[in-house]
């Protein structure tokens, strides 16, 4: 597989790019209606921070006002973000990071994904009978739970990149953590909510009062056992998660139950975060970076490489044409995506054949007048053949964006998996539910395996792409992410074209309605698209339906003369704020 720096080499190298893929977009268009109503937009002259809580914002601001990086700021948000949302993100889960080194211009990737036990095998998530288990059943249990990884990522992204010490970056979690904090309405609805995880006994036991009642919005939750957590991870690194006592009550906590893992001590100890060059591949005048595989990277940059054939940076976000371009692309990327992507340590997967212009461009042709049936798999150059893939990506998952005043960045998409991960605790946070984006059924009929079959010491497959976008001097345009479960790489490529092509605001742009095509099923924030919009797509064969998956929590950070304008998505409750 090729990998990709970013450097001037590079994006010289992409300036002989065609001109007509060079065009400029068309003016900012009337966008279409947004979804709730939109916060205002920030600007800030040094730099910024865009996440799903203003306590973890806060918690970044105030390491990058001490001196510190992205890097040393991105440890301080995950701390923070683990115990305001634990529904989305935690030490328990892991994370892939994009990071832009401004001095050296080099763009890294670094993959945090948890792994499987090395005694996994492909049956993982078989029954007695042979048949996949039911997907909560397998969700709940011990067999659910991967090596977590985000912690050992971030160290080593802060060993690599960071100025401040290691043990300063948890001040403001471990505070939060003794003190308590306000538990905030969304938090309050998850603990609330139909998802089985929120009825599980840890959860139940943490999120009930002396009194019996749940904790509601505006009560103060304080979590002593998550600051002792916190406190040895400050002293001894990620070593205090993979290998001790806490690594012995993860053991011990996903053994328990009927359908048990086999997880062990030397799984834990022997996690080993990724760090790869990014991926990165033009895009009309900019350079777009996102993660290697097992990461969405692939097929985000597949669906822009798809939509650089059509004309929608000529039409905006109130053109039913575009929206259909848009869908298209989406479906041609999903199907691909779905087919090919796993752990590279594992499957050969295609990238280069999926990127390559030729293949890129013979998908686009299938774009068509209407949309027809679900688009099958291409065959890109390099293919190996595998078999039909039965992975469910449900949501639970968090992203936030950082740029420091030296000019680094940092786009994290950081998760727990579901609602809650398995919904088990140890040490004040929960453990992720990461095993269950393999797929269930590990081969087809006549025996082929599925790329994202389960396997020992194996990642799962993700659709996690954080992403930073250049323009062709190697300079910072913007950088965004979203969680969403499966929805995430159409939710990435929509702030992408509203912002590149639309030239819309950041703020504007991830308010704008959501539409996720992928495979026979068109779902998304239908009662929102304004009335010519919905009759145009269902003139064109994409009737949209409401989106029973997760929604966007989009957050990102563009660069515009004399700062940083920052945006976050409003079905959430996060801000952008700097100074």
């Amino acid at each position: 597989m090729r990998r990709l720096a970013l450097s001037l080499v590079l994006l010289a190298a992409c300036a002989a790019a065609p001109l007509a893929a060079q065009a400029r977009p068309a003016g900012r268009p009337a966008a279409a209606k947004p979804a709730p109503a939109a916060k205002p937009a920030a600007l800030a002259p040094h730099a910024m921070v865009a996440a799903a809580n203003p306590l973890a914002v806060e918690a970044g601001l105030k390491v990058l006002r001490a001196g510190g990086t992205a890097a040393d700021a991105a440890v301080a948000v995950q701390t923070v973000l683990g115990l305001v949302e634990p529904q989305s993100s935690g030490v328990g889960g892991g994370a892939f990071l994009v990071y832009y080194d401004a001095k050296t211009k080099k763009v890294s990737a670094y993959d945090g994904r948890e792994v499987a036990p090395a005694a996994a095998g492909p049956d993982l998530f078989l029954g007695k009978d042979g048949k996949p288990l039911p997907f909560f059943a397998a969700v709940l249990s011990g067999r659910s739970t991967g090596v977590p990884g985000a912690v050992a990522m971030l160290s080593m992204a802060q060993k690599e990149h960071g100025a401040r010490p290691w043990a300063s970056l948890f001040d403001e979690g471990v505070r939060l953590a003794d003190d308590g904090f306000k538990v905030s309405p969304r938090l309050a609805g998850m603990i609330r909510s139909a998802a089985p995880q929120a009825s599980a006994p840890d959860a139940v036991a943490y999120f009930t009062k002396p009194d019996g009642s749940k904790y509601a919005a505006g009560d103060t939750l304080k979590n002593p056992a998550y600051a002792a957590t916190l406190r040895k991870i400050a002293a001894e690194g990620p070593a205090a998660l993979l290998d001790g006592p806490i690594a012995q009550a993860i053991v011990e906590r996903v053994r328990q139950g009927d359908l048990s893992s086999a997880m062990t001590l030397a799984d834990l100890k022997g996690y080993q975060p990724r760090k790869t060059e990014a991926l990165c591949r033009p895009y009309r005048v900019y350079v777009v970076c996102a993660p290697q595989p097992p990461s969405g990277g692939v097929g985000l940059l597949e669906a822009l490489g798809v939509l650089e054939h059509t004309d929608i940076d000529k039409r905006n976000a109130a053109d039913p044409q575009a929206w259909f371009q848009f869908a298209q692309a989406s479906r041609l990327a999903y199907a691909d995506r779905d087919h090919y992507v796993g752990d590279p340590a594992f499957v050969a997967v295609p990238v280069d054949g999926l990127l390559d212009p030729a293949y890129v461009a013979s998908r686009a042709k299938l774009i068509g007048e209407t949309a027809g049936p679900a688009p099958a798999p291409g065959r890109p150059k390099g293919a190996p053949a595998v078999g039909k893939d039965a992975t469910k990506e449900p949501g639970g998952t968090t992203h936030f964006v950082i740029v420091d005043a030296q000019g680094d960045v940092a786009s994290m998409t950081t998760t727990v998996e579901s609602i809650f991960g398995s919904g088990r605790m140890v040490g004040g946070f929960f453990l992720n539910n990461q095993l269950t984006d393999f797929s269930f059924s590990p081969t087809e009929a006549d025996g082929q395996p599925a790329a994202n079959a389960v396997a020992g010491g194996k990642r799962p497959r993700s659709t996690m792409a954080p992403t930073i976008v250049f323009d062709r001097k190697g300079d910072f345009v913007e950088a965004v992410g979203s969680p969403g479960g499966t929805s995430i790489i159409a939710y990435n490529l929509k702030a992408l074209v509203a912002t590149l092509d639309w030239k819309m605001s950041m703020q504007d742009a991830l308010a704008l309605p959501n539409l996720i095509a992928k495979g026979d099923w068109f779902v998304g924030d239908s009662t929102q698209f304004p009335p010519e919009v919905a009759k145009g797509l269902a003139e064109r064969g994409v009737n949209l339906k409401p989106n029973p998956n997760e929604a966007s929590g989009l957050h990102g950070i563009v660069k515009r003369p004399g700062g940083y304008e920052g945006g976050a998505d409003p079905r959430r409750e996060g801000v952008a704020r700097g100074y």
